[in-house]
Parts: C-alpha cells; structure tokens; sequence
C-alpha cells in the first residue's frame, strides 16, 4: 500500500471566507507553462486579488500573481496573464447556472501541490453584506474567548 503525500498549500485566499458565504467547492487544475510550475513549487504564487470569470465555455482566472522563475530568461511569461482552468463540462455548466443567479460569484480559495499537479480550489459564493461580516467578526471573537478560558482552566 503506497504512502499518500500530503497536498503542499501554495496560496490561500483568506479574505474570501470573510466577504463571502461559500455555497460549494470544486478542485479545478490550472493550464501553466513550464516555468510557472517551477516558480509555483517554489511558493511564489498569490490569489489575493484574483477573480473567475467563465467565458465561451472556458473557466478563466484573471490576476492570479505568479512571480517570474528567477532562472527562467525568456522562457518566464508574463506574471499576470490569464489562465485556463480544467474542470469537466458537467461541473462547468452548474458553475455558469450558478452565476447566473443574482448575487453569487466564482471565487479562487487555495492553490496547491497535489500528486506534483498544481490544483486550485474554487468556491461557488454568494457576497456577504456588512451585517453578515460583523456577525463573522463577533464569532470569531467569542471562539477566541472561549479558547482562551479553556486555556486557563487547564
């Protein structure tokens, strides 16, 4: 029985959990060239500021950073392009019927190594008003409260 590797985190889109309710989850692979890869590998990659759109039946990903392999010469494209997502057609078109509904958005979550494949995680998301992030902020406190009187009782 062959030991499973762990999937190595290169990326995580921690502002998304907070300005959206995540509705479901897909893992998609990512169209790269070679020294994108390479640059990836090494953690040089963000999702911060990055969006999907689908379009002509393709799933695109617009200013996902991947920083320019250093040894890479003219073999580095340009760190903002876009790419192509690889989903099936079956989970591409509840995407698109997805965002179609007023409201709901295609948001990137994570970026990983999988099996030596990069992966992105995407989330179907419908936007959080101001009322619904303030309620998220007072959660997050009374955990940490709690966690705090568990650490001093024990």
């Amino acid at each position: 029985m062959a030991k499973e590797k762990p999937r190595k985190l290169i990326s995580n889109n921690k502002k998304a959990y907070f300005d959206y309710f995540i509705e479901e989850k897909y893992e998609a692979g990512i169209s790269l060239h070679g020294t994108e890869v390479k640059s990836m590998r090494m953690g040089k990659c963000s999702i911060k500021e990055s969006y999907i759109k689908i379009e002509g039946g393709e799933v695109l990903i617009y200013g996902m950073h991947v920083s320019p392999y250093e040894k890479g010469n003219i073999f580095n494209k340009d760190p903002l392009r876009t790419r192509k997502l690889l989903l099936h057609r079956a989970e591409i078109r509840k995407l698109d019927a997805g965002v179609k509904i007023k409201g709901y958005t295609i948001v990137p979550l994570e970026v990983y190594l999988d099996h030596g494949l990069v992966k992105v995680l995407i989330g179907l998301a419908r936007g959080k008003k101001l009322y619904d992030k303030r309620e998220s902020i007072a959660e997050k406190d009374r955990k940490r409260e709690e966690e705090r009187n568990f650490r001093d009782r024990s």
